[in-house]
């Protein structure tokens, strides 16, 4: 018994490290159908101050949904550029509510902010995208996609024609964003991207896109505002965007295993609840949104098959021995590494 778990530890030292091996088999076509094989999310709220307290509650909203789903904290970047639940106005201290009746406390007890306060910059936004982040910059703030990932960009703050403000004091601009997003495409940083706007003129900031595999939706077109939806008389501020609260309301009622589409997704704000027109730019998706599931970004399924069928580790490197040996001396009696000495 001890042997064979010695041998369970060296595939899982394997793992970490990258390697796969191959298995004498297909893969089921439900397992690649997407086309892609992970998921990420950058959550991103630009301002400041007690009376945005609703795009604290946007953002944490959608993180809460996005884990719900499946999508780890190690693969969810959260930027929130002021903390509501700590604020000293906030009368239910540690909260963060996105509903007057208090159903659910968006804040919750495992939030992980990647990053906070005056650190929710335009710099930090396009190098986490861009992946250019300086040395040493932790994991944790770092967007690790790669050519096979799936990422969903959300953004809520105060917007105008073309641009997003950064905390009252910067902005970033449609075709900054545009040029950031070629940059991932170049650097095979994504597989496809889905873009969620959510802010005044919001429609402007993808108008500037080019690259492919874009879906974007925006909660309102160029000159118009993104409404909220209702104040908290408890704390006297409006608590969460109309464009948001209505998203939320759909993506409460997805489960991993939802069969419903992005398709819905995109209509679940019509104008008369938003009162602003959502705007959809889908030129540079090449899927049919109704055909493409909601947890293809909004959650991470990873389908597991059970099978008794061995694994081929023979194509194992051989430079790589020495290696598993200083940990696991046991290994130099298997048939395997007695395979490969023979070679």
């Amino acid at each position: 018994m001890k042997y064979h778990n010695n041998i369970m530890r060296i595939i899982l030292i394997l793992m970490s490290f990258g390697y796969v091996f191959s298995v004498h088999r297909d893969l089921p076509e439900h397992f690649t159908r997407a086309g892609h094989t992970n998921n990420w999310a950058v959550l991103v709220d630009t301002s400041r101050f007690w009376f945005n307290y609703r795009h604290v509650a946007n953002v944490l909203s959608i993180y809460r949904s996005v884990k719900r789903l499946g999508i780890p904290d190690s693969q969810i970047i959260l930027m929130v550029a002021d903390d509501m639940a700590c604020n000293p106005r906030n009368p239910r201290p540690a909260t963060v509510f996105n509903n007057a009746n208090q159903h659910i406390n968006v804040y919750g007890d495992d939030v992980e902010v990647d990053y906070r306060g005056y650190e929710v910059t335009v710099e930090n936004f396009v190098r986490l995208l861009t992946g250019r982040s300086p040395p040493g910059t932790p994991r944790s703030k770092q967007l690790l996609t790669d050519e096979g990932s799936n990422v969903l960009v959300y953004l809520t703050g105060h917007g105008g024609d073309g641009f997003l403000k950064f905390q009252d004091s910067e902005e970033v601009t449609s075709q900054e964003l545009a040029d950031a997003v070629e940059q991932m495409w170049q650097k095979r940083r994504y597989h496809e991207i889905f873009f969620m706007i959510d802010t005044c003129q919001a429609a402007s900031l993808y108008e500037k896109f080019y690259s492919p595999n874009i879906l974007a939706v925006a909660s309102s077109l160029v000159g118009e505002d993104s409404l909220s939806h209702h104040v908290d008389p408890a704390i006297g501020v409006y608590i969460i965007d109309r464009y948001t609260y209505y998203a939320l309301d759909f993506l409460e009622r997805v489960e991993p295993d939802s069969t419903k589409t992005m398709g819905e997704f995109l209509a679940v704000c019509p104008k008369r609840v938003c009162i602003s027109t959502v705007g959809v730019r889908k030129d540079l998706f090449p899927r049919d949104p109704h055909k493409v599931l909601i947890t293809d970004f909004f959650g991470s399924l990873r389908p597991v098959e059970l099978t008794i069928s061995g694994l081929n580790v023979t194509a194992m490197p051989y430079q790589f021995q020495n290696f598993l040996l200083q940990f696991h001396p046991q290994f130099q009696a298997s048939s395997v590494y007695q395979q490969r000495e023979q070679e």
